[in-house]
């Protein structure tokens, strides 16, 4: 059997470390693409996580302004029916003026001091 030529070798390594070398050149490629890719996903999504808690935020104070708007003019209604009992009560002269005091109390609770 023949041995092989000293040349025939060096060039049977050369193309093998040229192998390498390119398969070592297109999986830092593909890190690089991976690590891209993993920082824009990342950014993308603490954007979308951003917008989505300005959002929510809004919602919410949009809610609470609502509720408050509601709660006032319920608020307004509650005094408002209080202030026509309690005319109507300075008016009857049928009730005791210290039965008239309690029921004002009742009817106005904390809201008669207004």
């Amino acid at each position: 059997m023949a041995e092989p030529s000293p040349t025939g070798s060096i060039e049977a390594l050369q193309r093998v470390r040229a192998a390498e070398t390119e398969a070592d050149e297109r999986l830092a490629a593909a890190r690089r693409l991976a690590e891209e890719t993993l920082l824009r996903l990342r950014n993308e999504a603490e954007d979308a996580v951003s917008t989505a808690r300005a959002e929510a935020e809004g919602e919410r104070v949009h809610g609470v302004e609502t509720a408050r708007a509601q709660a006032e003019r319920e608020a307004a209604a509650i005094v408002a029916d209080g202030e026509r009992v309690a005319a109507r009560l300075d008016r009857d002269e049928t009730i005791p003026s210290e039965k008239r005091a309690t029921v004002l109390a009742a009817v106005l609770g904390d809201l008669a001091g207004k």
